[in-house]
């Protein structure tokens, strides 16, 4: 089954499933209200109501009167000259939630798109034929859905299959015609915030499942480096009022349940280090960030950012030209959320120096074989270290860059892309740092001098590792042992903690702004391992459905 548009504006976790590979559908009142939106624009147009971009030039422009003779070039031009992206192309998954977020923003109703444009887009989502969208040269949104937008009417390039082909080719094969555009569309479609909002709900998907394996590898490293379980009474969390944090303290504790090796030294330290006993505070910090971030996230799907949005009836037709495609809240949230990740993955790069340094871990230097030939990972926490390094320079808030474009007409940017595409890139460095403090913790655990069991949840992670990959003797490159683990934890959900009942609801937010349990969407719990997910997340009649398997 399909994510269905209908009357309820998808929330960031539906824009994630459809990036992820599910279809998408617009309902019957999606349809009806883009195509009474396009009507709108129809007597604006007969009426010669002054427009921008619809009878009017674009950008400093704005003043110049394009007449009804002039404007399906002006659309064609828009997309032309906004198809100005530079670099390597955005992943299949970030160009899938862009458009998802797009369909989105038209289902309004204030966009004034026909619905063949619409459908165009639709129809390449489903068939997975992507475009081509380069992921750099953007201040705002401009040149990404320009260069979607391209294949809509047979120019750029798209993938289809693996094969990379024209726009032109890519209809063909779907049985698709080159669109034309009318008055409007060319803005339309290179407009709002959508391309913000699909790449932001795509980081929140990925944090979100980073979040719970970093609990679970902490857990793990805690246990090797014998801490004491007192940091997560759940007495003393209580006393700080953070959803985040008492989250964590009960994800801890349940992961850390009937450690023999903890058991054993109990009472043998006073406090442990702070990258230790702050697991909570860290990590729960970025969950409420995490959920701060959601809630703008669904707000932006649930409003109309384009510029101009088209209101009111055919008989008195309305025209809004201001700022409402500025997205300045979730360049902000995008700058919070990647902060946040960075700060969680610098703490666990420390426990992983810990793990591997001698002086203060009990174990074998650098968890390598005895003896002066083997160097184990020595060098793995120099990546670690490098990784952290790079994601403190990425984590400077593009929303401050600003600048100035189009001959002081937009002399302020936010830069709302930009720190969405960044976000993503600190978290794919957090999760290779977490995968090597994984590997690291489970060759701990084989060189442990504790004769007394592991928890039985981290003794199931342990077990997960090693079936992956064995032991480490420096007997082959450790690139690829850290490759896996990365795709373990990029990939799949870490095992379901025993007794999550006890662990209290992860707090949401809804895209209405209700305050929602985790389990009120298919992507919170399977990201937090209690189930695997089905095909699905439906919305009808503004109801959703978690189709669970």
């Amino acid at each position: 089954m399909a994510v269905i548009r209908s009357n309820r504006p998808l929330d960031w976790a539906q824009v994630a499933a459809v990036a992820a590979g599910e279809p998408l559908e617009l309902s019957a009142d999606a349809r009806a209200r883009i195509a009474a939106a396009r009507v709108l624009v129809e007597q604006i147009v007969e009426r010669g109501i002054r427009a921008y971009g619809v009878n009017t030039g674009v950008g400093a422009l704005c003043d110049v009167v394009v007449s009804p003779g002039e404007q399906r070039t002006l659309s064609r031009n828009i997309l032309m000259s906004h198809a100005v992206g530079v670099g390597a192309p955005l992943g299949a998954a970030e160009t899938r939630a862009v458009m998802a977020a797009a369909v989105n923003n038209f289902a309004h109703g204030h966009s004034g798109i026909r619905l063949e444009v619409a459908d165009q887009l639709v129809a390449l989502l489903n068939a997975d034929c992507l475009p081509e969208v380069p992921a750099f040269g953007s201040v705002g949104y401009l040149s990404h859905m320009a260069h979607i937008a391209l294949v809509c009417i047979g120019e750029g390039y798209a993938r289809l299959r693996g094969e990379r082909i024209t726009g032109r080719a890519a209809l063909q094969r779907l049985g698709l015609e080159p669109l034309v555009l009318e008055a409007k569309e060319g803005l339309s479609l290179v407009n709002g915030t959508p391309c913000v909002t699909g790449l932001a709900a795509l980081a929140l998907a990925r944090a979100e499942r980073l979040l719970d394996w970093t609990d679970m590898v902490a857990s793990m490293s805690f246990e090797n480096l014998r801490g004491q379980l007192a940091a997560f009474d759940e007495d003393s969390l209580a006393l700080r009022i953070s959803p985040g944090l008492n989250l964590v303290g009960g994800r801890m504790r349940a992961a850390l349940a009937d450690s023999g090796i903890l058991a054993a030294v109990v009472g043998q330290r006073t406090q442990d280090p702070l990258s230790m006993r702050t697991i909570p505070h860290v990590h729960g910090a970025a969950r409420d960030v995490l959920t701060a971030t959601a809630d703008v996230v669904n707000r932006e799907l649930a409003s109309i950012t384009d510029n101009p949005i088209v209101a009111g009836t055919p008989e008195e037709p309305r025209v809004y030209s201001q700022a409402h495609a500025v997205g300045a809240s979730i360049a902000l949230a995008m700058d919070s959320l990647a902060t946040a990740i960075a700060q969680v993955a610098a703490m666990a790069e420390r426990r992983l120096d810990r793990l591997v340094n001698p002086l203060v871990s009990g174990l074998p230097a650098f968890l390598a074989e005895p003896g002066g030939t083997c160097s184990g990972f020595m060098i793995a926490q120099y990546t670690a270290a490098s990784l952290v390094a790079q994601n403190r320079r990425l984590a400077l808030p593009a929303s401050l860059d600003g600048g100035i474009t189009s001959a002081l007409q937009e002399d302020h940017l936010c830069h709302a892309t930009p720190a969405a595409l960044k976000a993503l890139e600190i978290i794919d460095n957090a999760g290779r740092i977490v995968a090597i403090e994984l590997l690291a913790a489970a060759q701990a655990y084989d060189l442990q001098s504790i004769d007394a069991p592991r928890a039985p949840h981290t003794g199931a992670l342990w077990q997960r590792v090693r079936r992956v990959v064995p032991t480490y003797r420096d007997d082959r490159p450790l690139a690829d042992d850290m490759s896996a683990a990365f795709r373990m934890i990029a990939d799949e959900a870490p095992p379901p903690l025993p007794n999550p009942g006890k662990i209290g609801p992860r707090p949401l937010t809804s895209a209405d702004g209700a305050a929602t349990a985790a389990p009120a969407t298919l992507a919170n719990l399977a990201a937090a391992g209690h189930v695997r997910a089905a095909a699905s997340i439906a919305v009808n009649d503004g109801q959703a459905a978690a189709h669970i398997a």
